[in-house]
């Protein structure tokens, strides 16, 4: 049997950072992995992001378009089928909120992928600062993230004080309470630096499994109402990509904006990488890029947020 492990989190808390982590580590491990990327009606970039994973013991996949979220499922079924097929040792699982952690159990327990797989982890990405107050939607994709997550690590812990760590572990809390779930988090919540986790540390998080949560389930549609926005071949300075960013995690004008991220190619050819939340912005050079910049939020103003990239 497979052994499948989800990675559940907002858009933008660092799962794709995380998962180059954890996949190393169990490269290191000389284990044979898959990646399932899934991009439920965007332009996939966090698949770009895992390009240096690539090898012989390792290989990337993904789900994208669709034209709603059943065709979407459809889909990502059809390709853990052919994953089941290709000997691996562990396949991880990036959802990019197709479906809740329950559509995702049944999915596993369907002809064929019950024959070939069994859940390991839940992993939930939460950022060490998290905003207190959330939208409804919002407070529900948290809980429902985290409530079944066998482990939860923070993101970004380094950067963030001690007062706004244990705000972050209350807010789960109280997302919990609100969904009627008992389950409450403590030991299970990791705040550690992650470039100071140790091999100790990854077998932790390996073999930290998952838990069978009862709560209240909720309407909220899709991706748990936040907006994606895309803007193709942008063109501007480096110092203008950074003043741009920040003004749109600014201005609300432009909506609930939390995280702008994409590529820009410079005169020389060289790929810069954009990361922008609310707490830093962070542009990197970076191997690979396509010519697009994603915002995400909620409540999103187009008409606003395209007057910033013209």
């Amino acid at each position: 049997m497979i052994k499948i492990d989800l990675i559940t989190g907002f858009l933008g808390s660092g799962k794709t950072t995380f998962i180059k982590k954890y996949a190393s580590y169990l490269l290191k491990k000389g284990m044979n992995i898959g990646i399932l990327e899934n991009d439920f009606g965007a332009v996939n970039v966090d698949m770009m992001l895992l390009q240096d994973l690539m090898g012989d013991n390792c290989e990337l996949e993904m789900v994208s378009g669709g034209c709603d979220a059943d065709c979407h499922r459809r889909r990502f079924k059809t390709k853990l089928i052919a994953m089941g097929m290709c000997g691996y040792d562990r396949v991880i699982v990036e959802p990019s909120g197709i479906f809740d952690v329950d559509e995702f159990f049944d999915a596993l327990h369907e002809e064929p992928l019950d024959k070939w797989y069994e859940i390991g982890n839940v992993i939930a990405i939460v950022d060490a600062k998290l905003a207190e107050e959330l939208s409804p939607g919002a407070d529900y994709l948290l809980a429902s993230e985290v409530a079944d997550a066998g482990c939860v690590l923070l993101s970004r812990s380094q950067d963030a004080a001690q007062d706004e760590i244990q705000s972050t572990k209350e807010h789960l809390n109280r997302a919990l309470e609100q969904i009627q779930c008992k389950r409450r988090l403590d030991a299970e919540i990791l705040d550690g630096n992650w470039d100071k986790l140790t091999d100790e540390d990854m077998e932790k998080i390996l073999n930290c499994g998952y838990v069978a949560e009862d709560y209240v389930k909720e309407s909220y549609a899709e991706g748990g109402g936040f907006d994606s926005l895309f803007f193709m071949n942008v063109h501007m300075s480096e110092e203008k990509l950074k003043e741009t960013a920040e003004k749109l995690l600014t201005d609300p004008s432009c909506g609930d904006v939390f995280r702008v991220k994409g590529f820009l190619k410079k005169e020389d050819g060289q790929w810069l990488e954009l990361n922008a939340t609310r707490h830093e912005t962070c542009i990197q050079p970076t191997k690979l890029g396509q010519e697009i910049m994603i915002v995400i939020g909620e409540k999103l103003n187009k008409e606003v947020i395209d007057g910033y990239w013209k």
